[in-house]
């Protein structure tokens, strides 16, 4: 199977992908250096992680990375990058067009797939307005109720879900000097959550609670001397946050953190329902942190009281984490119990197999 495999960067990974590359020479050494940094890597295929001659990855929006290629091949000018995917694909004779960014590339860019691609699928598991991903073979993802939204929409949608990045072994070994950590976005609209992270962060003069937030320009700039004679308001955080934010953490960087922190906090926002089970729990767990998120549904593997901690209320949630801070022993039983069940369920052998089955039912 000659498998490609399209993924995409978060423009605030973008900055410190340029810094890890700024000597990079190259489609294939930039390339690297990305794959080698393990962002996004709970999404990559088996075969992309371990360097397989039939299968081919990029990130089609990283214009660096892109341009790299399309000099090598000779192409000449600087055409859109659509063109240029479109010229990887063809150019790597795929048969099966896995895209992890259909958004901006839905139903329209299907279309006009080279006749050498048979099957194509996409994961999506997140509300996307009014894309069409129709033309898609399939759409993934391990919410059911948004599957059902693409199944409203006139696509066929199945189940799947992130594997552990296999180098998350060597992670979280030693002490853990953090006793909570939240990594992700700070937003007033997801007002739960918003809620949750300030309640939590009232405890930072007891307790090591680290935040590293994803924050907007108009937030950074409220924030600042000048922001704070301007009437940006709405767009400062309570001041509990802004006094322990840090900037956000990425790849190998993350799970380093992560694997010094006792706790995890975790909080969905207003998008699936009761369905829980992003991102964030898989990258926790896989690196021996305890995880603590809000209730609702969560995939196997990850059950209350045995693998992971939940809260319904602010207050239930800061009990959560001064009972298992203190009586860290038992809370780590937890933890450890969570990690060899999650490397079991959900490790790339197991994911790639997933995939392969969905491939024959296409």
């Amino acid at each position: 199977m000659r498998l490609f495999q399209n993924s995409g960067l978060y423009p605030s990974y973008l900055k410190r992908l340029n810094q890890l590359a700024a000597g990079a020479r190259g489609f294939a050494k930039r390339r690297r250096i990305f794959l080698d940094d393990r962002f996004g890597a709970l999404h990559f295929l088996k075969p992309v992680l371990d360097e397989a001659p039939e299968a081919f990855f990029t990130n089609a929006d990283d214009e660096t990375l892109q341009r790299h290629w399309a000099r090598e091949q000779g192409i000449q000018g600087k055409p859109p990058l659509e063109i240029i995917l479109l010229a990887q694909i063809e150019h790597h004779r795929t048969e099966v067009f896995y895209n992890l960014d259909p958004v901006r590339y839905p139903s329209t860019f299907v279309r006009k797939l080279p006749g050498c691609v048979k099957k194509t699928l996409c994961w999506r598991a997140a509300p996307s307005g009014k894309a069409d991903l129709t033309a898609y073979g399939a759409v993934l993802g391990n919410f059911s109720s948004i599957l059902d939204t693409w199944r409203s929409k006139g696509c066929r949608a199945e189940m799947f879900f992130p594997a552990l990045d296999p180098v998350m072994e060597g992670y979280g070994r030693g002490d853990r000097p953090v006793d909570v950590l939240f990594v992700g976005g700070y937003s007033r609209h997801h007002s739960a959550r918003a809620k949750i992270l300030e309640q939590v962060a009232s405890l930072a003069g007891s307790r090591r609670v680290t935040y590293c937030l994803d924050s907007s320009r108009l937030t950074s700039l409220s924030e600042s001397m000048i922001g704070r004679m301007l009437p940006l308001q709405k767009h400062r955080r309570p001041q509990a946050i802004a006094n322990i934010a840090k900037p956000p953490v990425f790849g190998k960087q993350f799970y380093e953190l992560i694997g010094k922190s006792k706790i995890v906090l975790n909080g969905a926002i207003d998008m699936a329902g009761t369905d829980r089970g992003n991102m964030r729990c898989f990258e926790a767990m896989g690196c021996g942190a305890l995880l603590l998120s809000d209730a609702g549904r969560y995939p196997e593997g990850m059950e209350e009281g045995e693998t992971i901690l939940t809260y319904e209320t602010g207050k239930h949630c800061l009990d959560q984490i001064e009972r298992s801070l203190n009586n860290w022993d038992e809370a780590q039983k937890k933890a450890d119990k969570g990690r060899s069940r999650i490397a079991d369920l959900y490790s790339k052998e197991r994911q790639w197999a997933l995939f392969n089955r969905l491939l024959e039912n296409l």
